[in-house]
């Protein structure tokens, strides 16, 4: 082999140039020439080389030399089509298109029957084209003579001592019996007599001869001789009568191959197969009616599975591609085309079928854009993600806004397919934004599939985007109108469990659960179970490996100055016996008796005054100022119960007439109305009789209840202004603070001016009744700020 190499090469060196270069050997049997796998230099483009040695040949050096002039002016789609020839003394070099000998296929039996048909209805065509039109005999059909192109269809080769009967000296008559395996191919006639028989019978007699010798080798995968002439074996029950013709010892009964071709295509004949219509109709695909096609393509759709692979890649997905571009194929074309391209490589596939598809979706055609979203699994895999990010994913996109639903939902589902090769920028910008708009669709099927969609890509999103969107996106399929669509955001929210953390689960997505607990529809309302008990048997596992508390430990013994008022529930499991036992607790827990001593030094009522109660500055202003009520005339308000948490230990100022402020409006009791006797003090405290009373030591404790009390005058008082009879007056009575006075910047308390009124006299009129208004908001969220 390497030999064979190197001298072919010394001689391309010495001769003409031959842009070729020779690959591996393809043997031929029964042939003058050695054929070669080549490559055409410039673009490396592949080729068949076949060459002859004129040097070891030389006597059949004019076979070779017939077949190649014959090749250069005979021009045929069955014949070998030659792209460049090279002919000196020494060789004979001629570049084909890439070929198979056919004696490859036939000696493995590897050919199904309806393509030997289909080949032998090319070779037929061929044949009667060199009978009739070229009016020459070939004289040397055999499959030695036959090739398969790169698209599987068969071409006619073999030209060795193909003539013209119009010739006097044809080389027929004098080198025909140079041909390798002579006697075994042919026919009676001329092997009883010579080559110039052939002038004294029909011009195709002994072509058709040839022809029923192939027919008898391609269907049993090899021919022996004259003793396997008339044998039916292996060959289809249609063409058994036609075949015997062919064969028929007298060459002037012997139909001509016209005629064979038109018993094989009449109605049941042994051509009329679905491969040999495709075959006529397809190059005139896009020019045909739509029954036509419709019909055209049905056949496609039968036989592509049994067919030759290569036919169809080569030649049917060419002229499918163009019908659906320019010719109006529509989505049924694209089908067949789709499982065509199923079979070919990755390279194939990039070279045919991947610019083709950018192309279409860029079509504003509809029915092309669904077709194409439809078979969107059928190609994914072969596109790449540059082709995906960059062409088609920026076309795909305007289907989300279409007006169109059918083409809205089509883009929606084909999100799913699409996704494994979309980038992350892509998936976590333009492709939620547009899944946002089909969220809310006015169409429920296109809201219910937006829903899904985001279900089964949420382990492509960002975990940074995940949780907010897969929550809001959720929470509003919840509340459809559409029992789908709630039905489908509960199956989303138990696939994608794992993607929330316990906190937002707890937080976050049972609340928008539960309702769907009660909903009207018996299938949501199951699936929510299903959903809820996903969720709680998550949360609860855990719960348990959460910590019993966060709260530092108390050491026995320790100062309990700075324990809260409301004790840690132990035992009581009542919904208020936190409360109760809080209170209790903390009576039992101080020592020593409540004592009441008039005659306390400051030093004592210092100790035991509430801390939100600023000192005194003075033992002239240890008594509270009195003002006297009508209703009361002048006696002490009583002072509120230590053991309430709420009430203030401590009070200063405030009108007689005024009741103890009501905390539970706070918590949503009903308004109080306002009444003409109360003034816009009347939220101030009470103020305490001048003689000293008990006081409860609350251990530094602040005094939560006056400070609110206070809050709410301050706020009430810069509201209202009071009247102008209750204006206050420059003189105060005191020096002592009020009570939840705001200390300034330097630590000081300011002091509040208290108005004072004559002992014993009439108070002012009330102010005139005010309008009820609703209860405005005393700020007090703002204290836990």
């Amino acid at each position: 082999m390497e030999f064979l190499k190197s001298a072919v090469a010394s001689a391309i060196s010495k001769g003409p140039a031959f842009p070729y270069a020779f690959g591996e050997r393809a043997d031929i049997d029964q042939s003058i020439w050695t054929l070669h796998n080549g490559t055409k230099r410039e673009d490396g483009s592949r080729c068949s080389i076949f060459s002859f040695d004129a040097v070891a040949n030389k006597s059949r050096l004019p076979l070779a030399r017939n077949a190649l002039r014959k090749l250069r002016t005979i021009r045929h789609p069955g014949v070998i089509k030659v792209l460049d020839t090279v002919e000196t003394d020494t060789y004979i070099y001629i570049a084909t298109e890439r070929l198979t000998p056919l004696g490859w296929h036939t000696k493995r039996k590897s050919l199904a029957e309806e393509t030997i048909k289909w080949g032998l209805h090319n070779i037929a065509k061929t044949v009667k084209f060199i009978n009739t039109e070229a009016s020459s005999v070939h004289g040397c059909i055999r499959t030695s003579s036959i090739f398969t192109s790169e698209s599987g269809e068969w071409k006619l080769g073999g030209f060795d001592i193909l003539s013209s009967v119009k010739d006097d000296e044809a080389i027929i008559y004098t080198y025909g019996t140079l041909v390798p395996d002579f006697g075994r191919y042919v026919p009676p006639e001329v092997s009883n007599s010579s080559w110039e028989i052939i002038k004294r019978n029909p011009i195709h007699a002994v072509d058709a001869y040839n022809f029923g010798t192939l027919i008898i080798e391609v269907f049993n995968g090899s021919f022996t001789g004259a003793e396997q002439v008339g044998q039916t074996k292996n060959l289809p029950p249609s063409m058994h009568q036609s075949y015997k013709r062919l064969i028929n010892p007298n060459p002037k009964v012997r139909p001509s191959i016209a005629h064979f071709l038109d018993q094989g295509r009449r109605n049941g004949g042994f051509f009329q197969t679905p491969l040999i219509q495709i075959t006529e109709d397809i190059e005139n695909l896009g020019l045909k009616a739509d029954a036509e096609r419709d019909e055209l393509l049905s056949q496609l759709d039968e036989v592509s599975d049994d067919f030759p692979e290569d036919f169809f890649k080569m030649k049917v997905l060419p002229e499918l591609l163009k019908s659906i571009e320019f010719g109006g194929g529509g989505p049924k074309v694209f089908g067949v085309v789709m499982k065509i391209s199923s079979k070919l490589s990755d390279e194939e596939y990039d070279a045919q079928i991947t610019p083709v598809i950018v192309r279409l979706f860029a079509s504003p055609d509809r029915a092309i854009r669904v077709c194409l979203l439809d078979n969107l699994p059928l190609m994914i895999d072969h596109l790449s993600q540059k082709i995906v990010n960059d062409k088609i994913f920026p076309q795909m996109v305007t289907g989300f806004t279409d007006v169109a639903p059918v083409v809205r939902e089509q883009t929606v589902k084909a999100v799913l397919t699409m996704v494994t090769k979309l980038s992350d920028r892509a998936i976590n910008g333009e492709l939620l934004r547009y899944l946002a708009k089909t969220a809310n669709d006015e169409q429920p099927g296109i809201r219910t599939n937006t829903t899904i969609c985001l279900g089964k890509i949420a382990r492509n999103l960002g975990s940074n985007t995940r949780t907010k969107v897969l929550t809001a996106a959720f929470a509003r399929s919840l509340r459809d109108p559409f029992v789908h669509a709630r039905n489908a955001a509960l199956m989303a929210l138990a696939a994608t469990s794992d993607l929330f953390s316990e906190e937002d689960c707890a937080v976050k997505l049972l609340p928008g659960i539960c309702p769907s607990l009660v909903d009207k529809e018996k299938i949501v309302r199951d699936q929510a179970n299903k959903t809820l008990d996903l969720y709680l048997q998550r949360i609860r596992k855990y719960s348990q490996t959460l910590p019993e508390t966060v709260l530092p430990p108390t050491t026995i013994g320790a100062t309990n100055v700075n324990a809260p008022r409301m004790g840690t529930p132990q035992q009581d499991t009542s919904w208020a016996g936190w409360a109760i036992s809080s209170f209790t607790n903390k009576l039992a827990s101080a020592s020593g008796e409540i004592q009441s001593n008039a005659n306390s030094n400051e030093a004592a009522q210092q100790q035991r005054r509430p801390s939100s109660v600023p000192p005194a500055t003075s033992q002239n202003n240890e008594k509270s100022v009195m003002i006297n009520s009508p209703q009361q005339g002048g006696q002490n308000k009583p002072n509120r119960d230590p053991a309430n948490p709420f009430a203030s230990a401590s009070v200063e100022t405030a009108n007689e007439d005024t009741e103890t402020e009501d905390f539970g409006a706070a918590w949503g009791d009903e308004e109080v109305e306002p009444d003409a006797s109360t003034s816009f003090d009347s939220l101030a405290p009470n103020v305490l009789s001048a003689a000293p009373t008990a006081t409860y030591d609350d251990k530094g404790e602040p005094d939560f209840a006056g400070w609110l009390t206070a809050q709410a005058q301050v706020k009430r008082e810069a509201k209202n202004p009071l009247p102008k009879r209750l204006a206050k007056s420059s003189q105060t009575t005191g020096n002592r603070p009020s009570v939840g006075v705001r200390s300034n910047t330097a630590g000081q308390v300011a002091p509040k001016k208290v108005t004072t009124l004559p002992a014993r006299t009439k108070p002012p009129a009330p102010a005139k009744k005010a309008q009820p208004k609703e209860e405005e908001d005393e700020g007090w969220g703002d204290a836990w700020d």
